[in-house]
Parts: structure tokens; C-alpha cells; sequence
């Protein structure tokens, strides 16, 4: 089986081209068995990257533990760029079925390659219910959550996949490691969690730390970057548009006014996307 090593911002994944062959068997014990860090390639998890009928590409994703998630903002970069390297649908602009819909991306290319991508990521989702917790309400913004004896202010937000955001003077080992599977394994938390500590610079300069659901920390989370930038605006710690300073690399966010405007509500995340390396499995 060929497959591609892939990062947005350090956020690192196996992708596996189904258009050029058959999709693997039992894809979510290959992510177990190809993510391994010392016995695989190596990754996050693993990305097929598979035919639609409703879009240029449809994307499917496995985290490390082998469970298959929603969606990955970085993910989804790093297949909109493969998708244009690799001709299969050789336009500056496309849509990419995932498994929060279909989305659209906009591409930034030089010398025949994508660079970066901006995805419009669509309107968060801040419905407890549907994100999913067991608060009650219209949303959950700056709500106690107790984690042990400790208790966080947290506020939720889905986009696509649920994310916990948390505000805090440093994000330290001790809270993203320590803390991070509790909250991921949290009772609040039907489905798991990604959990975000965010470290507020200015009202347009974040930095961020995710544990995230099934993979444990990782250098980057987009997802969970567009819920930090919604959370920010949703507890007026910072405005709507910021820069989100992750371990692996920056990104740029947006969260639009609700107007008449045609993307009114959607939030637009703007990154780079790498291709590493090219190899067989096993």
C-alpha cells in the first residue's frame, strides 16, 4: 500500500491515495498499527483521501487509537493540497466531503503546489446537546467544569467535532498532560472530547495547547483552533479575527459577524500544509 506523510502546522497524519488504489481493510486497526510512533510511520492517526459524489474528494480520518472522527481542520489542508499536487482535481478552489459536510477551501500555490489553504470551516455549533455535553441551555460558555478538586471555567463549542476550551495564565504540562485525558474522558462529554488551554496574548493573539481526543497532545489542532477563536469571541476575551500561535506553527482565524453576507456566522481558518515523504506499507 502507498501512502503519503502529511503535517498542517506539525499536526501530522498517513494519507492514503484511494483514488490511485483500493481503500485498506480494517482502516481503523491500520491507524493503530501505521501511526505508532516507534513500530509505524508515525502519525497522528491515518487520512483516506477517497472518491465523492459530491464533491472534488471526500476525506476520512482515524485517529491514532483508531477511532474515526468527524473532522480535522488540518487534515482537510493537508488533502486539499494532495488533491491539487497530485492533479486529481487540479483547481485553485474546491469542495472536500467530510464528515461534517462538505466543505470549501481556497488554495494558495506556487510553482504547481498548493502552500497554504484557507477553509471555510462553516458555522460553529453551540447547541450543548448538539456538540455534545450535558449542560443544559442555549450555550456553554464559561461554565464550571470539576475535574478532581479542581474547577475550570470552560466554554463548548463544536465545529463538526466537540471541543472544550479553557483559558488559562500558562498551559503547562501539568494541565495539557495531567488534566487533559481527564477532561477528554469527562462524564460532561458523551462522546470524548478535544480539549483546549489557551493563553490569551491580546484580543487578536492567542497561543494554544491541545489534548486531543484519541491521539493525546498534538502540535497543532485546527478544529480546535476555530473553537478557540469562537470561544474568545463568545466570552469577550478576544475579538474576531486572531492569530493562533500553536506549537507546530501559526494559524489564522476568523469568525464572521452574523449579517447579510453570503458566509455571515462561518468561521475561515487559514494555515500551511506540507508534504514529508512517500513510502510502501508495510
Amino acid at each position: 500500500m502507498r501512502f503519503t506523510k502529511m503535517h498542517g502546522a506539525g499536526n501530522d497524519y498517513v494519507y492514503v491515495d484511494c483514488f490511485a488504489e483500493p481503500a485498506p481493510e480494517n482502516p481503523d486497526q491500520l491507524a493503530i498499527a501505521i501511526a505508532d510512533r516507534h513500530f509505524g510511520v508515525g502519525g497522528d492517526g491515518l487520512i483516506l483521501i477517497r472518491p465523492s459524489e459530491v464533491a472534488d474528494a471526500r476525506m476520512q480520518m482515524f485517529n491514532a487509537d483508531g477511532s474515526e472522527a468527524e473532522m480535522c481542520g488540518n487534515g482537510l489542508r493537508c488533502v486539499a493540497k494532495y488533491v491539487y499536487d497530485h492533479k486529481i482535481a487540479a483547481k485553485e478552489s474546491m469542495s472536500l466531503e467530510t464528515g461534517n459536510g462538505v466543505l470549501h477551501v481556497e488554495l494558495e500555490t506556487a510553482g504547481g503546489l498548493a502552500e497554504r489553504v484557507t477553509v471555510n470551516m462553516g458555522r460553529p455549533i453551540l447547541a450543548p446537546t448538539d456538540i455534545p455535553t450535558t449542560w443544559q441551555g442555549e450555550q456553554v460558555v464559561d461554565e464550571e467544569l470539576q475535574v478532581g478538586d479542581q474547577t475550570f471555567r470552560v466554554t463548548c463549542v463544536s465545529m463538526g467535532n466537540p471541543h472544550c476550551v479553557i483559558f488559562v495564565e500558562k498551559a503547562t504540562d501539568e494541565l495539557v498532560l495531567g488534566l487533559g485525558p481527564l477532561i477528554e474522558n469527562h462524564e460532561r462529554f458523551p462522546n470524548r472530547v478535544n480539549v483546549e488551554f489557551v493563553e490569551v496574548i491580546s484580543p487578536t493573539e492567542v497561543r494554544q495547547r491541545t489534548w486531543e481526543r484519541g491521539s493525546g497532545e498534538t502540535l497543532a489542532c485546527g478544529t480546535g483552533a476555530c473553537a478557540v477563536c469562537v470561544a474568545g469571541v463568545l466570552s469577550g476575551r478576544t475579538e474576531r479575527k486572531i492569530l493562533n500561535h500553536l506549537s507546530g506553527g501559526d494559524l489564522s482565524l476568523e469568525w464572521l459577524a452574523e449579517d447579510a453576507s453570503e458566509h455571515a456566522g462561518h468561521v475561515f481558518m487559514t494555515g500551511p500544509a506540507t508534504e514529508v515523504f512517500s513510502g510502501e506499507w508495510p
